[in-house]
């Protein structure tokens, strides 16, 4: 497919991939193994790296290459929790347990910092704080209402900015003001994988591409994993598959798929645009995210140069060449200086959300579980893998908030949501223009 929009070499491949592509390893599948991971993003690294540092042994296996799907996909953006703190908690759990459940989860910001800093991994990472840019008043006060809490929970300062003074944070007038955060910070999630990859390796953990696990049944005292590559035995196995959880090909674990939704987000990456165009539009260089229910998502890319642009393009299945065009109207709708720029990179990628908006760590039928970062998952992802790690190897020191949650599902879901998707969509993009005509 080409387009006026598309600069010569345009790809469909993530532009994370130019500087850190996902490498292919050779190494074989053993007969049998004391702990399995499933599932090679963030959460099944940080987990394999945790038992490592525990004396405790890992293998890592995923279907592609590790660190080839959301990890090395994803915007780049590193939140401490900031939509859990939002998601209603009280009015479920009661005011006790919805502040250690938001703490729980505020807790991932100072854990990947922690992280990225021990481990020495080069991933471009600044803590940048992020602009919550509001799509209309009500929106710019619903956000007003929530500051004080992220500001509580995270430690770190958050602030107002009213629409009059909105440029200080982004060099556009098309919102409604937002909300300052300082408990963010962007890398290079590439880079990142690849780093947390290596970290593993070193600690002694063995990672296994492309093993596509079709079905796992208890045996005896641990497991039997059916693999497209042959089978093999484990004592304890944990599965941190997220967005990627259910396949035709071969299921992990259904229980977990159903309780997980599965999204496609889109993203795509600018032509370079000069670091002086970028500091006008991005003061500070800020993470940005909007308050649609159909978000947008939006950054400088590290080196400076060029915007990455993500959000819900597309409800039903579609490619990321038919709705990098979609993308770019959002973009220019934004920054309409930006009408006659090019893209050089589109591509997609699954997240997982939960039917509660809560990440989730447990245990069903003897097999661990980690996931549901609500889009958010650099640092939630990497603090969920350590968490279920300690909890597997029996190390934890006190209750994980995150831990043991009712996990819920809905009736006759198998982990599917594409039928229905295309109707919520709609919905939300008719909500979306009755706010803003609203406001």
């Amino acid at each position: 497919m080409s387009h006026p929009l598309f600069a010569p070499g345009f790809k469909t491949t993530p532009w994370w991939w130019e500087a850190a592509e996902p490498p292919q390893r050779d190494n074989a599948l053993p007969d049998q193994a004391p702990v399995v991971i499933i599932g090679g993003g963030y959460a099944g690294l940080s987990a394999a790296l945790t038992l490592r540092r525990l004396g405790q042994p890992a293998l890592v296996l995923d279907a592609e290459r590790i660190g080839w799907g959301a990890s090395s996909r994803n915007g780049g953006m590193v939140s401490g929790g900031l939509k859990v703190a939002g998601s209603g908690l009280e009015a479920r759990f009661g005011p006790e347990a919805a502040k250690q459940i938001t703490r729980a989860a505020a807790a991932s910001f100072p854990f990947i910092e922690e992280t990225i800093a021990r481990e020495g991994i080069d991933c471009d990472y600044i803590r940048c704080g992020r602009f919550t840019a509001a799509w209309s008043r009500g929106h710019y006060d619903a956000l007003a209402r929530h500051a004080d809490l992220i500001a509580e929970v995270t430690g770190l300062p958050t602030s107002m900015l009213p629409r009059e003074r909105q440029r200080e944070a982004l060099g556009s007038d098309h919102y409604h003001g937002g909300m300052l955060a300082a408990a963010t910070g962007s890398l290079h999630p590439g880079k990142y994988a690849r780093g947390l990859a290596a970290a593993a390796e070193r600690a002694g953990a063995r990672l296994v591409d492309g093993v596509r696990v079709q079905k796992i049944r208890a045996e005896g005292s641990g497991f039997h994993i059916a693999t497209d590559r042959g089978a093999l035995r484990a004592d304890a196995v944990l599965v941190t598959t997220n967005g990627y959880s259910l396949d035709r090909r071969g299921t992990a674990l259904p229980w977990f798929a159903r309780r997980l939704v599965p999204l496609n987000s889109y993203i795509i990456a600018t032509e370079e645009l000069g670091e002086a165009k970028i500091e006008q539009l991005f003061p500070g260089r800020r993470m940005i995210s909007d308050t649609k229910r159909v978000l947008n998502y939006f950054r400088p890319s590290p080196d400076g140069k060029r915007i990455l642009w993500g959000g819900r393009a597309s409800f039903r299945a579609a490619t990321a060449e038919q709705t990098a065009v979609a993308l770019h109207g959002y973009l220019t709708a934004c920054f309409p200086e930006l009408a006659k720029t090019r893209l050089t990179h589109a591509w997609t990628g699954y997240v997982a959300f939960t039917f509660d908006h809560i990440p989730h760590i447990g245990v069903e039928g003897g097999i661990h579980y980690a996931g549901g970062c609500q889009g958010s998952g650099v640092a939630m992802a990497t603090w969920l893998g350590h968490n279920a790690a300690l909890k597997l190897a029996g190390a934890a020191n006190e209750r994980f908030a995150l831990d043991g949650l009712p996990f819920p599902t809905r009736p006759f879901y198998a982990g599917d949501p594409s039928w229905v998707l295309p109707f919520i969509g709609g919905w939300y993009r008719l909500r979306d223009r009755i706010d803003r005509i609203a406001a």
